[in-house]
């Protein structure tokens, strides 16, 4: 379930990083300079059962589909093609959200914390 995730998701940042380099920006895709610049909080789980890792990559997800929200109302005015890639980019996050919201919902639709 959550491979292809993971390989969509990479291929995210590598188109991002692209089209970052070819505005004549440099992408600083390092662990460090992304936990620097982002305001949620980082996958706070190590070892742990399976629904606790769907809740806290549902926050992950949160957080990133937030991001690419904020981004995508700056970009609307500066660049509309990033705007579109990303709006395509947030389909496939809140398409992948879903699936993971899918197997921590309670039979009432009430998330599990």
């Amino acid at each position: 379930m959550l491979d292809p995730q993971v390989d969509a998701v990479r291929e995210m940042t590598d188109t991002i990083a692209e089209r970052i380099a070819m505005l004549g920006g440099v992408p600083v895709g390092t662990p460090k300079a992304i936990s620097e610049r982002r305001r949620w909080e980082d996958y706070s789980l190590g070892k742990g059962l399976v629904a606790e890792h769907l809740v806290a990559l549902d926050k992950v997800y949160n957080g990133v589909n937030g991001d690419h929200r904020e981004a995508m109302e700056i970009l609307a005015e500066l660049d509309p093609v990033s705007e579109d890639m990303l709006t395509g980019q947030l389909g496939e996050l809140e398409q992948f959200q879903w699936l993971v919201r899918a197997h921590i919902e309670s039979s009432s639709g009430e998330l599990k914390n």
